[in-house]
């Protein structure tokens, strides 16, 4: 079983783009849409609708920085604050090229700031190499539990 991708997205375009790359990329991961930083955080910390969904973490999240209710900077410092979470990576996608939410970002911990190209191509491509090399390339750390193809043949 492979471990899902955790897409954070509120804009409906952008959001569909993502899915139609992840889904070019013909990666086997489920990917779990939510549209907003609470949500995010509540399926996360497993409580609230998320209290009973499946132990683990997602192999990649996939987190917008302009999000409703809590912003992608306050879902990722505390996701990088929860032991448990701590080691997901965790990729910033967003439209903004402002220093500040760059500096803020990696500051925090962000493994990948990437501004999200205007052309269609560009986007699928981008999209696409980041979800085989955090889904399927990347090692997670030692330790931490990996469901995978590789764990199962």
């Amino acid at each position: 079983m492979l471990k899902p991708i955790l897409l954070v997205e509120d804009n409906p375009k952008d959001l569909e783009l993502t899915l139609v790359a992840l889904e070019r990329s013909q990666l086997a991961n489920e990917v779990i849409v939510l549209r907003d930083g609470a949500d995010a955080l509540d399926y996360l910390l497993r409580r609230n609708a998320y209290s009973d969904r499946d132990d683990g973490n997602p192999a990649v999240l996939l987190l917008d920085l302009k999000l409703p209710k809590v912003d992608g900077l306050e879902v990722l410092e505390a996701v990088r604050a929860t032991p448990e979470l701590r080691s997901i990576p965790t990729v910033m996608l967003t439209s903004s090229r402002e220093e500040p939410d760059l500096q803020r970002a990696y500051a925090l911990g962000v493994n990948a700031y990437v501004v999200k190209p205007v052309e269609f191509k560009e986007f699928v491509t981008a999209i696409s190499d980041l979800g085989v090399f955090w889904a399927v390339l990347n090692e997670p750390p030692p330790g931490s539990l990996r469901l995978s193809r590789r764990s199962t043949s």
